[in-house]
C-alpha cells in the first residue's frame, strides 16, 4: 500500500499531475459540474 501512495505523490508533483490537479479544481468551481457530481453521488449512494 505504501508503494501505491508513493506513486500517487510522485504523480501529484509531476507537471502532468499539476495540470490534472488544476483541471479538477476548475471543474469543481463550475456550478454546473458541481451539480453533475452531486447528482452522480446521490445516484450511486442509493444502490447500497
Amino acid at each position: 500500500m505504501a508503494g501505491m501512495l508513493e506513486r500517487i505523490k510522485q504523480f501529484a508533483r509531476s507537471p502532468q499531475g499539476r495540470r490534472t490537479t488544476e483541471q479538477v479544481r476548475r471543474a469543481a468551481a463550475d456550478p454546473r459540474r458541481r451539480a453533475q457530481a452531486q447528482q452522480m453521488l446521490r445516484k450511486f449512494g442509493k444502490r447500497h
